[in-house]
């Protein structure tokens, strides 16, 4: 499936909570752009908190918005992408925050990222929701969706697809 950034994210119509999460993504073979406009993307754990999709093949960019990154919390530990135009892989296994009655975490949540085989984020505390700008914030919430992101860069759409989830 290729995302269609005229219509915008895709989010799954279960919510979830704790989970392993299977998804393939690649970017076109003939991308354009540089930088964080190219293939730009993400993985959005419960809504909120993105694990970056962007083709890091011989494009530098600021190492917590590579590929792998908690956007602007966690640098990957390596850089294994594929070049354009081949499938790379996301094997995501997922912590959800539990919150206490003030709304404060009682727990935070945590992922492990495996990207085409290699781990990349090792059992990684979110610090809080994805900003673009200004510090992670927390909210207290329950199960949520996963989003894929229709980003707004002006490259080429990126293709998903052998998409699987198994709640923990």
């Amino acid at each position: 499936m290729t995302v269609n950034k005229q219509f915008g994210d895709i989010r799954t119509k279960e919510s979830f909570g704790d989970f392993q999460l299977h998804i393939e993504w690649k970017v076109p073979a003939d991308i354009e752009g540089s930088n964080q406009a190219r293939g730009n993307s993400g993985v959005f754990l419960q809504n909120r908190y993105e694990v970056q999709v962007l083709d890091v093949y011989e494009n530098e960019t600021y190492t917590n918005g590579m590929a792998g990154a908690i956007y602007k919390q966690s640098t990957p530990l390596v850089n294994p992408c594929r070049k354009p135009g081949e499938w790379n892989v996301y094997d995501i296994i997922y912590t959800a925050p539990t919150f206490k009655e003030d709304g404060s975490y009682r727990t935070r949540p945590y992922v492990t990222v495996l990207f085409n085989g290699v781990l990349i984020q090792n059992h990684q505390m979110i610090l809080g929701t994805t900003e673009y700008i200004g510090w992670p914030k927390y909210e207290a919430h329950g199960d949520d969706c996963i989003r894929l992101q229709s980003h707004g860069d002006p490259s080429a759409p990126i293709s998903f697809r052998n998409i699987w989830i198994r709640k923990l």
